[in-house]
């Protein structure tokens, strides 16, 4: 174990990303803190931790957002360094710092390179700035109708309206021409005000049917590296049902090398240290800057079950103090996650209620990370993800079937999901062939 590894983790989170940082700290010899609402006391990632503390009732702004009862608890048991998970605090500056303040390392990256970050305006101007493609659009935020009108004709319809500070695609308008501008500057900004508390809005180019791929980034603040891409185009209302690595588009060679580059430097024009992830649009043959996530993504394990690098055992590393020492990384085979819901598949809302049944495929290839088990109550505070099912093989055709089998096997009664959706995306033409774009589902029949 390295000189300055942390004694003990406080884990800022809950279901299956918090069971799986406790898995890796456990590998590390860290001893671990889970945190746990009143409504969480009885699932697996409470059980999977050394420690757990209580920290409020259900509601998120009670218990999982509440800063102050997090870092008493890191405080209470001695924890060292804090693990955010994705979702909640993860991306939060203000928290951050405030680990910082109480003598805590949060393990992310520094609260000033998160803080840069949230402004979306003033980091696609950055990049852009470093020789990184960005999607036509406003260079800074909307200032009036009669402003957007006039950055509307210059760079065309159809146009998307957008939060400046926010993300998860809340608030996002699109606009097919001047006549449905002003209504879409006001519904965006409204959104924007009530899910983020500012109404700040700039505009892009709208694509109506791209492809969404990423880069996986490392770095420890010295030295910046890529561990390839993603692709993550299968999405309902901006967000991501299905990702895979590599993503299966058809380009050159050089078409990727310029992808890495750009994100490495994308990544370094924040200054940016710790695992995080640049995020692109693909269309017409050119990739797009979109963001940059200051955080581990849900979909992080097919680029681990892809290059065999520990994401999360190198977030700990490198928040410890430890450098980036990795080798030159290479990739072989080929894998998929199917994020599982708590789904009703009819109306496409969250679904609670208790399971009767939970029984994950096994197998070769097969890798299934859960915040749930029989018994278990889903609840209506969190997001209603259940399971990540990844599955790798060989190749992309050994995946997709062996991701075939993999859903049929799969067993979840007592409540609604999306297995049935999944299996659908599994067997479809489309699919197997490798043709994606945000609009897939829109098509799927």
């Amino acid at each position: 174990m390295h000189r300055l590894m942390f004694r003990k983790v406080l884990i800022a989170n809950r279901g299956e990303i918090a069971v799986r940082v406790a898995a890796v700290c456990r590998q590390m010899g860290i001893g671990t803190v889970a945190v746990y609402s009143t409504a969480d006391e009885k699932l697996p990632h409470v059980a999977a931790a050394d420690e757990a503390v209580a920290i409020g009732p259900p509601p998120p702004r009670d218990s999982y957002l509440n800063a102050d009862a997090i870092l008493a608890a890191a405080k209470r048991t001695g924890a060292e360094a804090i693990h955010p998970g994705y979702g909640f605090l993860s991306e939060n500056a203000d928290f951050a710092g405030k680990c910082e303040s109480a003598g805590l390392v949060f393990i992310g990256p520094p609260p000033k390179v998160m803080a840069r970050m949230k402004d979306k305006v003033q980091a696609r101007n950055l990049v852009a700035h470093n020789a990184v493609p960005v999607v036509p659009g406003s260079e800074g935020l909307i200032e009036g109708h009669d402003a957007a009108r006039a950055i509307g004709r210059k760079i065309g319809y159809p146009l998307l309206v957008k939060a400046a500070n926010g993300g998860g695609g809340i608030g996002m308008t699109p606009v097919n021409d001047e006549a449905g501008l002003e209504k879409a500057l006001t519904t965006c900004a409204d959104r924007a005000r009530a899910a983020f508390g500012r109404p700040g809005v700039y505009l892009e180019r709208y694509f109506s049917a791209p492809r969404h791929v990423e880069v996986q980034i490392l770095g420890d603040g010295r030295r910046t590296i890529h561990l390839f891409e993603r692709e993550c185009s299968i999405q309902r209302r901006y967000q991501k049902v299905v990702e895979e690595a590599p993503a299966p588009l058809a380009a050159p060679r050089d078409f990727f090398e310029q992808l890495y580059r750009s994100a490495v430097r994308a990544a370094q024009a924040f200054g940016y240290a710790n695992a995080g992830t640049v995020e692109f649009l693909v269309a017409d043959g050119k990739f797009y800057f979109l963001e940059m996530n200051a955080r581990l993504q849900v979909e992080h394990p097919v680029t681990e079950a892809t290059t065999g690098v520990d994401l999360i055992g190198w977030q700990i590393r490198i928040a410890a103090g430890e450098k980036l020492s990795l080798p030159p990384v290479e990739r072989t085979g080929h894998a998929i996650e199917f994020r599982i819901y708590a789904e009703d598949p009819i109306r496409m809302l969250p679904s609670p209620g208790t399971i009767t049944r939970f029984d994950p495929p096994s197998g070769e290839g097969i890798r299934c990370d859960a915040g749930y088990r029989a018994g278990d109550t889903v609840t209506p505070f969190y997001d209603p993800l259940l399971a990540k099912l990844v599955v790798s093989a060989p190749s992309r055709e050994a995946a997709v079937a062996r991701a075939a089998a993999a859903l049929t096997e799969f067993r979840i009664e007592g409540i609604k999901t999306n297995l049935d959706l999944h299996r659908r995306i599994v067997f479809s033409e489309a699919f197997g062939s490798g043709s994606l774009d945000t609009r897939f589902l829109e098509r799927l029949r």
